[in-house]
């Protein structure tokens, strides 16, 4: 049963955020901005007592977050919004609260929006900010974080690494990813008017405006449908009534029935995205430690603590 907090918030988001209809692809992008994109004071409180550090140049844009004696290995963190909104301030709730919680440099990047800029920018973004980082960081492990569209352009991203050569990540964290735009999970329907936040027609919306006219099956968009061998661990976390749980599972599935290693934790019925919510919701403490600890056991190297570079 979720926690008390966790049934209140699920109220609040389905009384402000949830509808059938978000409007056509314009419609789409500015109603998210103002409703899921906008940063607030939150996030600017949540990075108190840590370094913040913006980077603009080269095609990279993001921010560092550094605790004050950094661990090593680095956090690269994909930010979600449907391809259409937020931003690296936006989430500080979460990467602020995983550096404090790894004592790692956290780089939260962030890529070209849709509609403006349609697929493939944000993967393109993300490709350029993976590939600075391995070279800015002298080689040190770098675990890779994301949520929602986020969390499947953090598995697109690993799928690149392995196929093109990189330097692989040392694991991979997906907060409730969005893997499959063209929205072929059976939970997409079965969790309809469970989801506090999301309705079925939510997904080829914000799927269309990130797209326009390529596929939403492309395993580049589409994560789910990618070549899934070989990857670094994956730790997948999903609530129970998301339309987007499915999304999670096929790849849990996929990743496991091929050799590799993959956990899966399925939290009960806690709104899309829900570590957001830290540090007043039990379920987000829960799972942002439970992150934070995977990471940790990824990044460490044989001899124990080492100082990252940044």
């Amino acid at each position: 049963m979720p926690s008390w907090q966790a049934r209140i918030v699920n109220a609040v988001v389905r009384t402000l955020i949830r509808r059938r209809n978000w409007g056509d692809v314009r419609a789409v992008a500015r109603r998210a901005r103002i409703v899921l994109g906008a940063p607030g004071p939150y996030g600017w409180l949540m990075r108190q007592g840590l370094a913040q550090r913006w980077v603009r140049k080269d095609g990279v844009r993001g921010e560092w977050l550094l605790p004050a004696n950094p661990r090593s290995g680095v956090i690269l963190y994909i930010h979600g919004g449907g391809f259409v909104c937020c931003s690296a301030s936006t989430h500080r709730p979460i990467t602020a609260s995983l550096v404090r919680r790894t004592e790692s440099a956290l780089f939260s990047a962030e890529y070209r929006l849709a509609p403006e800029h349609r697929f493939p920018a944000a993967l393109d973004d993300v490709i350029a900010t993976y590939e600075w980082l391995v070279q800015s960081t002298s080689g040190a492990p770098i675990a890779i974080v994301g949520d929602s569209a986020g969390g499947g352009l953090a598995l697109s991203l690993a799928v690149h690494a392995r196929d093109a050569g990189l330097a692989p990540p040392a694991c991979v964290v997906g907060f409730s990813p969005w893997t499959d735009l063209a929205g072929a999970g059976a939970t997409l329907h079965d969790n309809d008017g469970r989801d506090a936040m999301f309705r079925p027609e939510n997904i080829p919306a914000f799927a269309a405006a990130y797209l326009g006219t390529a596929s939403a099956s492309d395993p580049r968009a589409s994560p789910v449908y990618a070549d899934l061998r070989g990857l670094p661990p994956m730790l997948l976390q999903v609530g129970s009534t998301e339309l987007l749980l499915d999304d999670s599972r096929r790849v849990h599935d996929c990743v496991v029935a091929t050799g590799g290693s993959s956990r899966m934790h399925v939290y009960d019925d806690v709104h899309h995205v829900w570590q957001m919510l830290t540090p007043f919701v039990p379920e987000a403490r829960a799972a942002l430690a439970e992150a934070a600890a995977f990471i940790r056991s990824h990044l460490d190297p044989p001899a124990g603590r080492g100082r990252s570079v940044t």
